[in-house]
C-alpha cells in the first residue's frame, strides 16, 4: 500500500507542475477574492478530477468505444474555455479593500467551486490523462483494493495540496500586487484561456481528422 502510495504521489507532483488554464485561474482567484475563494475554485477541481476517476476507472472501455464522445467534449470544452476568456477581458475593473476605489462583491465561493469544476471538467484532456491513468492501474495485477484507493488518493491529495499552496503564496503577494495589476491580470488570464480553448479545439479536430 506504501509503495502505492508513493508513486501516487509522484505522480501527483507531475501533474501538478504542468501549466495550463486551471493554474492561472486559480492565481487570479486568490489574488482577486482571496484564498478562501481560490480553496473553494481548487476543491471544484478536486471534486470534477475524483468524477472522472470514478467514471474511468469503471467504465473506461465502454467511454473508449464512443469516439464521438471525445469530439463532442472538445469542441464543447474548448468553446467553453473561449467564453471563460472573453468573460475576463471585458470584465469591469475591480477595486480591491483599501484600494482608494470603489470595492465591489467578491465573487461566491460556490460561484468559483463552480467555476474550477467547469474548466477542469471540460478540458477533454484532462479526461484523456485519467484514461491513461486508469489503463495503467488496470494492468497493475498486483494491486489489492487498498493499492487503489492509496494510489488514486495520492495523487488527488498532492494536486489539491499543491493547489492549495499555490493559492497561499499568491496571497501573501497580494499587498505587492497593485489594482491596475489585477486589471491586466485579468487580461492576461482571459487570452490564455481563449489560446487554450483554440488549441483543444484544434487538437480535437486534428485528433479526430477533421482537418
Amino acid at each position: 500500500m506504501s509503495a502505492a502510495l508513493g508513486e501516487g504521489f509522484s505522480v501527483g507532483l507531475l501533474l501538478s507542475v504542468l501549466v495550463g488554464p486551471v493554474f492561472f485561474a486559480l492565481i487570479q482567484a486568490s489574488l482577486t477574492n482571496g484564498f478562501r475563494n481560490a480553496a473553494a475554485l481548487a476543491t471544484g477541481i478536486l471534486i470534477s478530477d475524483l468524477i472522472y476517476v470514478l467514471v474511468t476507472f469503471f467504465g473506461i472501455k465502454i467511454i473508449a468505444g464512443f469516439e464521438s464522445f471525445e469530439l463532442f467534449l472538445g469542441l464543447g470544452g474548448g468553446l467553453i474555455l473561449i467564453g471563460f476568456g472573453l468573460s475576463s477581458i471585458f470584465k469591469k475593473k475591480t477595486f480591491r479593500p483599501n484600494s482608494g476605489g470603489i470595492e465591489l462583491p467578491r465573487q461566491k465561493k460556490r460561484s468559483a467551486f463552480a467555476k474550477g469544476f467547469g474548466i477542469n471538467g471540460v478540458n477533454p484532456f484532462v479526461l484523456l490523462f485519467w484514461i491513461s491513468i486508469a489503463s495503467l492501474v488496470n494492468l497493475k495485477e498486483s494491486f489489492t483494493e487498498s493499492d487503489y484507493f492509496a494510489y488514486y488518493g495520492g495523487i488527488l491529495g498532492t494536486v489539491f495540496i499543491i493547489d492549495l499552496l499555490k493559492a497561499f503564496i499568491a496571497k501573501q503577494l497580494s499587498p505587492l500586487v497593485t489594482d491596475r495589476t489585477l486589471y491586466w491580470l485579468n487580461k492576461l488570464v482571459g487570452v490564455l484561456m481563449i489560446f487554450y480553448g483554440l488549441r483543444m479545439i484544434w487538437q480535437t479536430l486534428v485528433k479526430s481528422s477533421l482537418i
